[in-house]
């Protein structure tokens, strides 16, 4: 999530004359004012690829007040929570969430992929005995090599992935699906989504990663914020449509209206995965959400409006997939005190204390 905040200038400048923020900005949109309703109880649950839509949830650990992970995995199971990410294969976390039935999609972190990547199948197997076959009672979903991976580590990531795959098949746990995690920022255009293409640095990478994703039948996980395309630019934007309370169509894609800016994301960024050859592949959205202080737009009644509005609304798909759930995973769990000061410390959905930031219910079928 740094890294969009670093980078999104830039791709901003590279776009064309359709980018994002001229694109919006050019709509004529009524500022709304925005009411938050409580939304009716919503259990939040996943069943398979083609079942329920799931939202599941962030559980970062970059703070020195948080829960212990027993408390954390009872907070998970109170919530209605059935599927959370990990960044790291956490050895605590792990065997708190041992036999709970909650599926966990967990991280081989940056630092690992040089390993991985140049240690051949026999380092990725010491991985896989290490970080999840020593947990036979949690149930693995994915594991995601690489968070937001840039620069010259790139380089790294298909062979770490290929290694990491051919590890847990020779493992008898090919089921578990290997993908990676990328930024916003190396989607250089949004709007209007069919025109959604990666940027010229994140191509080259891409090309080697979709294709692998195409072949072994894994999702794309993207971490999408529609606060940072607003908070970039608050003028170019009206905030409804970020938050999802917009009244009607903003942007208008050939026959498809655009309500909201998450899913004029997600379908550029489908664009973009079909353009390098990944028409099968899944998008799953692996972190997305809204702080509640510490920026432009950031406050507790935006958070609330935008994650309640979100679980309520990821079931429908999108305008170019219509039906097509949307796995989303909110960020985050808690609020950490070791993330950098300001925006960073206040993404969520919970103090350390264990009380809510704000009421969000997650527990009624949809």
């Amino acid at each position: 999530m740094a890294l969009l905040l670093a980078v999104f200038a830039s791709i901003l400048a590279a776009c064309n004359a359709k980018s994002l923020l001229s694109y919006v900005k050019s709509c004529a949109v009524k500022k709304l004012k925005l009411v938050c309703k409580p939304l009716p109880n919503v259990r939040v649950e996943m069943e398979s690829e083609t079942g329920t839509a799931a939202v599941g949830v962030c559980w970062g650990m970059s703070g020195d007040n948080l829960p212990p992970a027993s408390k954390v995995t009872e907070m998970l199971r109170e919530n209605g929570f059935t599927v959370v990410r990990l960044y790291a294969p956490d050895s605590a976390a792990l065997a708190a969430l041992g036999g709970t039935g909650i599926r966990v999609v967990v991280g081989a972190p940056n630092y690992d992929l040089p390993a991985l990547a140049h240690g051949g199948t026999a380092a990725a197997a010491a991985w896989i005995r290490e970080n999840i076959q020593a947990y036979p009672t949690v149930l693995f979903r994915f594991v995601v090599v690489g968070n937001e991976v840039a620069g010259a580590d790139t380089q790294l990531l298909v062979p770490a992935m290929e290694n990491v795959h051919a590890a847990l098949a020779a493992a008898g746990l090919g089921h578990i699906k290997v993908t990676t995690s990328i930024s916003q920022a190396t989607i250089g255009v949004h709007i209007p989504p069919s025109a959604g293409e990666f940027t010229d640095e994140a191509k080259p990478f891409m090309s080697y990663v979709i294709p692998f994703l195409e072949r072994t039948h894994a999702p794309l996980l993207a971490n999408l914020y529609p606060y940072f395309i607003y908070s970039y630019n608050p003028g170019g934007m009206d905030i409804s449509f970020a938050l999802f309370t917009a009244s009607g169509a903003v942007v208008q894609d050939g026959e498809y209206g655009y309500q909201n800016q998450f899913d004029a994301t997600v379908d550029a960024l489908y664009t973009a995965v079909a353009k390098l050859g990944g028409e099968n592949v899944r998008v799953v959205v692996s972190e997305t959400g809204w702080p509640t202080a510490g920026g432009v737009g950031a406050s507790v009644e935006n958070a609330m409006t935008f994650n309640q509005n979100l679980v309520r609304h990821v079931r429908n798909g999108t305008p170019r997939h219509p039906g097509k759930k949307t796995e989303t995973y909110v960020f985050a769990m808690f609020n950490e005190n070791l993330k950098e000061a300001g925006v960073e410390q206040n993404w969520g959905l919970f103090y350390p204390s264990t009380d809510r930031v704000y009421p969000i219910s997650f527990h009624a079928r949809i």
